[in-house]
């Protein structure tokens, strides 16, 4: 994980060199004060060499105009250094969620994925940039300073001293117990932005069933459990703070009662004392900066370690010998197929099953019983469990995703259209298409002349998930993508079941028109839209049950005929 995490200074690895260096001469510069101050009060002032305190006044405002620029260096490009590693890593978990399989999606709320993204990096931007420097400045100071305070009273400097064993002991106590508070509160969070990501979804649901109250109650769940986790690890920040801020004040009690002996004693004069006080506030503030690490590196960490977490979900990857598919006829092949979602239920088992190039095979039967998902086996959406899909007489598993996608088009019954234009939604079929194939796409869907009588055309703005459309002209924009991409193997899963009577012939126009020369797979419940499919496959729980045409299953008075005559009775 640190590994990663380090990787990520390398884009960076220029600036983060000079700010490092800028806070190395910002703590040189601190440390030349007390020197200063020590040689004016013990040599210049009683030799009354006024010249040479005016010379070191001179050189001390020239180190503060230096430390300015150095400040000025760290604050800015510091920060633009975290903000962009933040920048990396949110570009690389997004590259990653592009790769992660269907099943990963299907356990993840997206609002727990989108916490991740967003919020837990936040603070590993801060732990970036602060964090080798917070700690870099702690120890040039801490060395500097014991090293210093060596040359002037070397007893003194190991009474001082020794009160950061103790500071360093409190803080890995509190290490774990802060982690763990910390990484409560990324996962609680997580939880809050999945319920708000829902429920905002989904609020014309709640409107229409009157369930604010019920939304309320869920919110406020999850939001009671974040309120106490934060509480908690406040607490252990709490513990944090006031032990190391009481065992620092102790620390000015120690400089003063033993510098103040040691004053008496004569061990030491009046400008090395002096000296000794200002060394102890350079000392304090190097403290100070390691307790901000402590805090910041279990905030940022238990982030960091989400990320890794989510950068270490198996990816869907090509086989070792996998080749790019060009031209493909459409024949698919079911060998033995068997699949389940877990290991207590088998969604498909040994399905067996030959589609020709250019048929359409309507796919029947009752919920649950694997229709979908024996579709979406053929883009390799999720793998097999046992037995093989061949298209054109090679096996699915010796493609490369990328050229076996491209030559599946899917039109399903839940549309999901982005946030954008109807340009921008149709286009994403092929991003290669001209603005001439985006429109004759449209024209094919016989959505062209409703995006005309817009005031805005092709660019008129759809809202999130395409809102301001109706369902039959959001089917038929992402029926104007399948054209754009023109693939030879085409997938109806329940496209027009969710509309009425009237749209869905128009709907079915445009899908008869779409499916010409090309494999089509149908799935469908409403069995009026199949009659004139070349073979019609009923798939139960149990597997394939019955194959043939529509008169054909008709008269073997089997499954077929009962869902038929329960729908037209």
């Amino acid at each position: 994980m640190i590994k990663r995490f380090i990787h990520y200074y390398k884009p960076v690895s220029k600036i983060f060199a000079i700010d490092i260096l800028c806070a190395f001469l910002v703590s040189a510069c601190d440390l030349f004060y007390p020197m200063i101050t020590r040689n004016i009060i013990n040599i210049y002032v009683p030799n009354q060499q006024f010249n040479l305190i005016i010379k070191w006044l001179i050189i001390l405002g020239i180190l503060y105009i230096l430390k300015v620029i150095f400040n000025y260096y760290i604050i800015y490009y510091g920060h633009s250094m975290g903000v962009t590693m933040q920048a990396n890593m949110r570009k690389d978990i997004f590259e990653h969620l592009q790769d992660l399989p269907f099943v990963f999606f299907d356990n993840n709320k997206t609002g727990t994925i989108t916490s991740r993204i967003i919020n837990d990096l936040m603070e590993v931007s801060e732990l970036a940039h602060h964090g080798p420097e917070d700690l870099f400045i702690s120890i040039v100071m801490m060395v500097g300073s014991f090293i210093i305070l060596s040359t002037i009273n070397f007893p003194l400097a190991i009474i001082v001293f020794s009160a950061v064993p103790l500071l360093v002991f409190f803080a890995m106590k509190l290490r774990i117990k802060m982690s763990n508070a910390f990484l409560e509160t990324r996962i609680t969070i997580g939880e809050v932005n999945a319920t708000l990501e829902n429920s905002i979804s989904g609020i014309r649901v709640s409107k229409a069933f009157n369930n604010k109250k019920n939304e309320l109650k869920k919110f406020n769940k999850n939001n009671d459990i974040f309120q106490t986790a934060r509480k908690n690890a406040y607490k252990v920040m709490a513990q944090f703070h006031t032990g190391s801020s009481f065992i620092m004040d102790f620390l000015n009690i120690l400089v003063l009662g033993a510098g103040g002996i040691f004053f008496y004693k004569g061990y030491i004069n009046f400008g090395d004392f002096a000296a000794f006080i200002l060394y102890i506030g350079n000392f304090l503030t190097p403290i100070r900066k390691l307790i901000n690490f402590v805090e910041q590196y279990q905030s940022g960490i238990s982030g960091f370690k989400r990320f890794d977490e989510l950068m270490n979900e198996p990816i869907e990857k090509d086989e070792p010998n996998a080749i790019d598919v060009e031209t493909v006829k459409g024949n698919i092949k079911f060998e033995n197929v068997s699949f389940s979602y877990n290991e207590h239920k088998s969604i498909l088992k040994n399905i067996n099953l030959n589609i020709k190039a250019g048929q359409t095979i309507a796919l029947v039967g009752p919920s649950g019983g694997g229709k979908t998902t024996l579709c979406h086996l053929i883009p390799r959406f999720y793998e097999l469990e046992s037995g093989n899909i061949f298209i054109d007489g090679k096996n699915i598993k010796n493609f490369t995703l990328k050229s076996l996608r491209k030559n599946v088009g899917i039109v399903q019954q839940d549309v999901f259209l982005f946030t954008g234009t109807i340009y921008d939604n149709i286009i994403c079929g092929n991003y290669n298409a001209t603005k001439e194939e985006v429109i004759y796409a449209a024209k094919k869907a016989n959505i062209h002349d409703f995006i005309m009588s817009l005031p805005d055309g092709y660019d008129t703005y759809i809202g999130e998930r395409g809102i301001k459309l109706s369902g039959g002209q959001k089917q038929r924009i992402s029926i104007a993508r399948i054209f754009l991409k023109n693939p030879p193997i085409l997938i109806l899963d329940e496209a027009t079941s969710a509309l009425d009577n009237v749209t869905e012939l128009l709907i079915q126009q445009s899908l008869d028109e779409l499916s010409k020369g090309r494999t089509t797979i149908v799935v469908a419940h409403r069995l009026s839209t199949i009659k004139n499919a070349d073979e019609i496959v009923v798939i139960t729980d149990k597997g394939i049950q019955e194959k043939g045409k529509h008169e054909e299953l008709l008269k073997k008075g089997g499954i077929y005929y009962s869902l038929y005559n329960s729908q037209f009775k």
